[in-house]
């Protein structure tokens, strides 16, 4: 009698023991579905100089929202060299090869997704973004002086040069496509396959002269800034005084928007 008893009670610790182990392991992949939150990496952008950061919330079924941060130090362009290649023009290189920029973004964003669930399948995820760019470029012009010291008078060219700095802010609204995977138990990867946004833009550029500008090298800087009145879409109003100069713009902005982001669920 005490031997069946004591088969029988083994039995029923055994069999609660794996009861209890398939409970626990059943809650414990509960709350790894359940976690309603992602914090994700844009990996791809770090070759853009870019640093990309999201944090994803689950907030129904299919439903969810999120905050993406996007932050660039100031630095030269991306690929330099590629891109001095690519151009294959000594005058355009020159005028860009010194061109800085930095940026920061926030873009605020909702996410349906069109599969069985939340944070997993394609989604459509119409979204805002806030940017502002800032950046540092020489600007180089021609001046024409009169040289009196020949027989007639001839005409001489130099190259004169201001450094102008600026922030230009951007407010834009658009959609994006994208899908998502869950890779493991916590792990999930997310591809933006192609976004585009659109809005308005403002800013300004200036810069100083370290030794003045007399008349002929201000109207000669006044033409050269002419030039951006060709630029498409954006209205610029510059002023040109003996200390330098300074461009407002506005104008119509765009933006492409894509990355492939590894992400952690909790």
């Amino acid at each position: 009698m005490q031997t069946n008893f004591t088969k029988n009670s083994l039995l029923l610790l055994i069999s609660f023991t794996i009861c209890m182990l398939g409970t626990v392991k059943a809650q414990e992949s509960t709350t790894a579905e359940d976690g309603k939150n992602i914090v994700k990496w844009n990996v791809p952008a770090v070759a853009l100089k870019n640093y990309s950061f999201q944090y994803e919330r689950a907030i129904g079924k299919k439903m969810s929202v999120a905050l993406g941060v996007r932050f660039a130090p100031k630095s030269n362009v991306p690929f330099s060299s590629q891109l001095e290649k690519a151009i294959d023009d000594p005058e355009t290189w020159n005028s860009i090869k010194d061109f800085k920029t930095g940026n920061i973004a926030i873009t605020p964003e909702f996410r349906y997704y069109m599969g069985k669930g939340v944070f997993r399948g394609f989604y459509v995820a119409p979204f805002v973004r806030y940017a502002k760019y800032n950046a540092e470029v020489p600007f180089n012009f021609e001046v024409e002086v009169e040289d009196n010291s020949t027989t007639p008078p001839t005409t001489l060219r130099r190259e004169e040069q201001i450094f102008l700095s600026g922030d230009v802010t951007t407010l834009t609204a658009g959609l994006m496509i994208g899908a998502q995977w869950k890779l493991s138990k916590l792990v999930y990867l997310d591809w933006w396959i192609l976004g585009g946004s659109y809005g308005t833009s403002s800013g300004s550029i200036s810069g100083k002269s370290k030794n003045g500008f007399d008349a002929d090298e201000q109207q000669a800087l006044r033409d050269a800034l002419a030039d951006l009145d060709e630029l498409p879409l954006v209205k610029t109003k510059y002023t040109v005084d003996s200390e330098g100069a300074k461009v407002d713009f506005d104008g119509p902005w765009a933006n492409i928007r894509a990355g492939l982001s590894i992400g952690f669920r909790f």
